[in-house]
């Protein structure tokens, strides 16, 4: 029998855990052909997480729980769920279950026919008309400026082949921007559409800086794109500011005009150091994706592993890296 194991990362969820349970165990029902694992991530909750994964481990030992040490984001805590996943495919999922477990036995069907990772395109969104609309303006320009195919209107939500696992485990850096990850990859991809559900119980854990945060390392992480647009621009502002010089020599020296000066030196200078501030700051991205990178810091530390030490953290990193 085949085993599936279901990721649901979790930054103080507490309230949602009626409802993961009662969902967990409509998976397990309507897909009884299969072995299944729902692994928890605890990603330095400050409520009661941690207490209602121990509870739910206490009565089901399907279900499993990594503690991490402290808060390090979503992207490492499914960092973490990768490297401790069993099963023969994963099934990435929020812990608000705002992602339908009846979209499930479809992704299981097309993993069956061959397919390695099959990914949820939501056909409508919960979100305001602004986060929607921002969204999709920002994977068109990820699009436009990457040489690698992205899913437009996906997120974590999708089903991973163990082969697809394995190449993600490989993937070590600090800096993650998962969802260009699963594109990056490759292998065999095919695309189901699902109706996103309203959450019940909690709130967003997505602040305006955190998604801008997300944003910026996805267009860094798979494109050096700013960085010519950065010196086509100041090639472009070099030229425009020859022929202004030949300009105002011209009117100088043949007609014999004073130069004004002020208002042209101050609308340059400002110009010019705008140009400067943008493409030190865009250098500076990149400069601080590789200090972050070169440190060599692991992506995350576990607390505990089913309420237990875990000392096999370094030897997976090691087993890993050799």
């Amino acid at each position: 029998m085949k085993k599936v194991t279901i990721l649901l990362p979790a930054y103080n969820e507490e309230a949602s855990f009626d409802l993961i349970k009662q969902r967990m165990q409509q998976v397990v029902e309507d897909n009884p052909g299969y072995d299944w694992e729902f692994l928890m991530v605890n990603d330095g909750s400050t409520d009661n997480t941690l207490q209602q994964m121990i509870k739910l481990r206490n009565s089901d030992e399907r279900y499993c729980f990594i503690d991490l040490s402290r808060n390090f984001g979503k992207e490492q805590a499914m960092m973490a769920g990768f490297d401790y996943a069993t099963g023969d495919a994963l099934i990435i999922m929020d812990a608000d279950m705002q992602h339908p477990v009846s979209a499930i036995p479809e992704m299981l069907k097309y993993w069956e026919e061959g397919y390695d990772d099959v990914y949820a395109q939501r056909k409508t969104s919960k979100e305001s008309w602004l986060k929607r609309k921002t969204s999709q303006w920002y994977y068109k320009l990820l699009k436009s400026l990457t040489n690698i195919p992205i899913q437009s209107d996906t997120g974590d939500f999708r089903l991973l082949d163990r082969s697809c696992i394995d190449a993600l485990k490989q993937m070590r850096e600090v800096e993650r921007n998962t969802k260009g990850m699963y594109s990056w990859i490759g292998f065999k991809k095919k695309g189901i559409s699902y109706e996103q559900e309203e959450r019940r119980a909690g709130k967003s854990k997505w602040s305006i800086m955190s998604l801008m945060h997300l944003a910026m390392n996805g267009i860094t992480s798979y494109t050096t794109a700013p960085l010519r647009i950065a010196s086509i621009l100041g090639i472009l502002v070099s030229v425009v500011a020859f022929i202004y010089l030949i300009y105002i020599i011209i009117v100088t020296n043949i007609f014999g005009e004073p130069v004004q000066g002020y208002p042209t030196i101050m609308v340059t200078m400002l110009f010019l150091g705008g140009v400067q501030l943008l493409s030190l700051g865009i250098l500076g991205e990149y400069i601080g994706r590789v200090f972050n990178e070169v440190k060599g810091r692991p992506g995350y530390f576990v607390n505990s592993y089913n309420g237990k030490r875990d000392n096999t953290r370094h030897e997976k990193d090691n087993s890993q890296q050799s």
